[in-house]
């Protein structure tokens, strides 16, 4: 492979450096010969979509090529991590292509009989059996398990926790003595301090979250991914329920105080990180559509920013720019953090050393 060479704006540190890269990987020492293939402009580490699910598809679980044209489609955004929070299908494929953004999958999600969204999830007939289909997830994926936290439970007709503390904290224990991190959808409110109180790693969505809760996720250090782009269904959500009054009532109230909840979060100090929840109703590649929305909600750009790349990379145990690591990086004619809608417009991308 011919070495290549950048010259830029290299952030997170803001430094105007070069960049070197020999087979696939990032080199900070001078490489004789090589093509200078981006000079003069700002780089990034390659965006991560925190929330994200390639193999799902409007109707359900996808074919592989469809779940291939996805992970492209989020490449051609910049996304180049995907933290995979959950698929019904197998993607270990798409890991073994240099072509395609770096996958963590969660496995499949764990849910209980008629509690979740038909043919995604795993569903435990006894909640008991929990422990025991965490430790298999856990050893058929990346270091992440996906609980859902929370549903609609139509004998109540709102949504309602899925699972007894004392569960959880075994769960997630079990979890966590097998070298894995475990996140949970949540809407609403009721299932957030059982999560949280046994140890639970990450929250999905998260627009439940009182000051109670916010508290209780600081002082443990519990991350949030609020899927911002997502949030914005929920009013569709209630139109649709119309079975449901209660429902349909509390996710129109979740999401009209969805703004203020992040931002009550992203105050409070909770690590925060960007995911679309892209797969069924949302679409693949929107990644700055959801930066931009955390702006919004009380970010700086900059912190933003970090959600969606190093920041998020660090939190996933991935690399960034130093010297030696995978060359993942994302390339843009103007600052970012001047204008985070630089974000849809890389002008370069390289994966792996590899030009898309």
């Amino acid at each position: 492979m011919t070495a290549l060479h950048l010259r830029a704006t290299v952030l997170p540190d803001g430094a105007q450096r070069d960049l070197w890269i020999v087979d696939g990987r990032i080199s900070l020492e001078p490489v004789a010969g090589a093509d200078t293939v981006f000079d003069g402009g700002y780089v990034l580490p390659g965006l991560v979509d925190a929330h994200c699910h390639v193999g799902i598809g409007t109707q359900g679980p996808v074919e592989l090529d469809e779940a291939v044209s996805q992970a492209e489609t989020d490449r051609d955004a910049g996304t180049l991590l995907i933290r995979d929070c959950g698929s019904p299908i197998d993607t270990r494929p798409l890991q073994e292509r240099d072509d395609l953004p770096r996958i963590i999958r969660a496995g499949k999600h764990l849910a209980r009989p008629k509690r979740y969204i038909p043919k995604l999830s795993d569903d435990l007939d006894d909640e008991q059996d929990l422990p025991a289909a965490v430790a298999e997830q856990a050893a058929y994926g990346d270091g992440w398990i996906k609980l859902v936290g929370d549903w609609i439970d139509r004998s109540v007709g709102d949504l309602a926790p899925l699972w007894s503390d004392e569960v959880l904290a075994e769960a997630i224990d079990t979890a966590h003595r097998l070298g894995a991190r475990v996140t949970a959808h949540v809407f609403g409110e009721d299932a957030l301090p059982g999560l949280i109180n046994a140890g639970i790693d990450c929250i999905e969505h998260g627009t439940g979250l009182t000051d109670e809760t916010v508290e209780l996720m600081a002082a443990r250090g519990t991350a949030l991914v609020p899927t911002l782009v997502n949030v914005e269904n929920f009013p569709g959500f209630a139109a649709a329920a119309t079975k449901y009054p209660d429902y349909a009532t509390h996710m129109n109230a979740l999401y009209e105080r969805a703004d203020s909840t992040v931002a009550k979060a992203i105050e409070a100090g909770i690590p925060v990180y960007a995911g679309t929840d892209a797969g069924g109703g949302i679409p693949h590649g929107v990644l700055a559509d959801e930066v931009a929305a955390l702006h919004r909600v009380g970010m700086s750009a900059e912190q933003a920013l970090s959600a969606a790349s190093w920041g998020a990379r660090d939190w996933l145990g991935w690399s960034g720019l130093e010297h030696g690591a995978p060359a993942d990086l994302v390339c843009y004619d103007a600052d970012p953090r001047k204008d985070l809608a630089v974000l849809r417009d890389p002008k370069r991308i390289l994966l792996g050393g590899k030009s898309f």
